[in-house]
C-alpha cells in the first residue's frame, strides 16, 4: 500500500515531466555537501530545479506521461535537473560544473518528450540556447539589407563624385 507521501511525490512528477521542455537525469555520486549546494545555486539561477527522486517513483510518472525508454536511466542515485523554458540550460550548467569537479555525470535525457541517451548530452551542451539564434536569425536578415544599403549609397557616391568632376571641367 503506498503511502501518502509517495502518492503525492508521484503526481508532481507526472506534473513536471509533462510540462518540462527538459529532463536531465544525473549521477551525482562522488560530489560533497558544498559542491552540490554550489551546483543547486547556478541551477536555482537559472529557473532550473535540481534534487534527487526516487527511480520507482520516476518509473511511474513517466508511465502516467506515457514517457518509455526512461527504464535505463534509472538505477543508482539519480538526481533530475528540469527546466521549463530553455531546454539547453541545464546542459550548459552541467557541462561548466563538470570542468571542475568531474561530476554530475548525465545518465539520459527527455528533451522535448524525447528520450536521448547520455552521450547526446555533449552535443546538446554546445547548441546555441533561444536567445543566441534569435540573434543569429535576426542578423542574417539584416545582412542583405546593409549589403544593399551599402552599394545604394556607393552609387549615389559615385554619381555624386562624376557629377563634380563635370563640374569641373566645365567650369
Amino acid at each position: 500500500m503506498p503511502n501518502k507521501k509517495n502518492i503525492q511525490q508521484v503526481e508532481e512528477l507526472t506534473e513536471k515531466l509533462n510540462k518540462a521542455k527538459a529532463i536531465y537525469f544525473t549521477d551525482y555520486i562522488g560530489l560533497d555537501v558544498g559542491s552540490i549546494t554550489q551546483l543547486r545555486s547556478e541551477f536555482y539561477q537559472n529557473s532550473v530545479e535540481y534534487y534527487v527522486a526516487k527511480n520507482t517513483l520516476l518509473k511511474i510518472a513517466a508511465e502516467n506521461n506515457k514517457i518509455e525508454g526512461l527504464d535505463k536511466f534509472l538505477s543508482g542515485p539519480t538526481a533530475i535537473a528540469i527546466s521549463y523554458d530553455e531546454p539547453t540550460t541545464p546542459a550548459k550548467i552541467i557541462k561548466e560544473f563538470a570542468k571542475k569537479f568531474d561530476k554530475p555525470t548525465v545518465k539520459g535525457i527527455l528533451f522535448n518528450r524525447e528520450v536521448l541517451d547520455g552521450s547526446k548530452f555533449k552535443s546538446i551542451a554546445d547548441m546555441p540556447s533561444r536567445e543566441q539564434l534569435i540573434a543569429m536569425f535576426a542578423s542574417s536578415l539584416q545582412s542583405p539589407l546593409v549589403k544593399l544599403l551599402r552599394v545604394l549609397n556607393a552609387t549615389m557616391s559615385s554619381l555624386v563624385g562624376v557629377l563634380n568632376s563635370i563640374k569641373e571641367k566645365k567650369s
